[in-house]
């Protein structure tokens, strides 16, 4: 199998060439194939928030896409659209529900983790966990929290929203989408990406072992630009193996863990002849993904961690028995 990192230098994404030589070969900061690509994405005049008026939604992933090719709070333009988004926070932490509504009447939640999940990824990916106004808003997503370490859809009139079959978690009362989202702001702090707050649940994610091709990269596909997010409750709806494999390398996760073991082992048996994976969706992602595989798969190749929780047969939806 010829080695992928050749194939991936030879992209024209100066984004693409900068991540391969920093985090999978680990090149000296003077090299000049290295120095070259930071100049190229230095001269890049692109404002992460073109696109983004109107939707804070679309302002918080704008965070989210310029940190996934290198641009994070040391450009001006990224910090700029981080202030904005810091500026919706309101003192408790969280950031408004309201704000993930515009010109609707107010929906029938008065909470849902995802409104302090889907700005909080875009503001550590930035490079803000740490920050105190970004560490007020992790301690909101850990205080509602379900004892089994999942998180719920959100609360109507004081009772826990409505789980949809395909966003039901094997074996807990949380949400699965809710819960996906949640770990991806936790695996990106530097004390709670391995700690109890995100192995549990993680645990949770890991037992719907379904094998869904055709969504395979759909995160990448967003982050790149090819896709545009929608939803909110929906918003990590297709259940993406590329996405797990990465949460899991960044909680830490042991290949030697069975579930981690077979996803591993399913994904690399599709790995293309050539080294590389190709995007289902968007063929012109497959370096991209094949950089985000290779990436989580070397994380993992240090993991430590192995699940205790037992593995628990999923559908969506039940199957129906025929009516006569």
């Amino acid at each position: 199998m010829i080695d992928p990192a050749a194939l991936l230098l030879s992209d024209p994404s100066p984004a693409l060439r900068s991540r391969v030589l920093t985090e999978l070969l680990d090149v000296d900061p003077a090299d000049p194939e290295l120095l070259d690509a930071s100049r190229q994405l230095a001269t890049d005049d692109h404002d992460p928030a073109d696109g983004a008026e109107g939707s804070f939604r679309a302002l918080c992933w704008s965070l989210c896409r310029s940190a996934y090719v290198g641009r994070t709070a040391a450009d001006p333009r990224v910090a700029a659209v981080a202030e904005r988004v810091f500026a919706e926070q309101q003192a408790d932490g969280s950031f408004p529900l309201g704000r993930f509504r515009p010109g609707r009447e107010p929906g029938p939640y008065s909470m849902a983790p995802l409104q302090v999940a889907l700005p909080l990824r875009g503001l550590a990916m930035a490079g803000y966990a740490t920050d105190p106004r970004a560490e007020r808003a992790y301690q909101w997503l850990l205080d509602v929290q379900l004892a089994d370490g999942s998180w719920p859809v959100g609360e109507s009139h004081g009772q826990p929203g409505y789980i949809a079959g395909y966003r039901k978690l094997p074996g807990a009362q949380g949400c699965r989408t809710t819960t996906q989202g949640a770990i991806a702001c936790l695996v990106l702090h530097p004390e709670l990406a391995r700690s109890d707050h995100v192995r549990r649940p993680l645990d949770l994610l890991l037992q719907r072992e379904t094998r869904e091709v055709w969504s395979l990269g759909t995160d990448v596909a967003r982050l790149t630009g090819r896709e545009t997010p929608r939803g909110f409750f929906t918003f990590y709806a297709d259940f993406d193996l590329a996405m797990i494999l990465d949460l899991a390398s960044r909680a830490g996760a042991s290949p030697d863990d069975p579930r981690v073991r077979e996803l591993v082992d399913f994904i690399t048996g599709l790995r293309g002849p050539y080294g590389l994976w190709e995007h289902p969706q968007h063929p012109e992602l497959s370096r991209w993904l094949t950089f985000d595989l290779a990436l989580s798969l070397r994380r993992l190749a240090t993991g430590d961690w192995t699940g205790i929780a037992p593995r628990v047969p999923f559908r969506a939806y039940r199957k129906r028995s025929p009516r006569h």
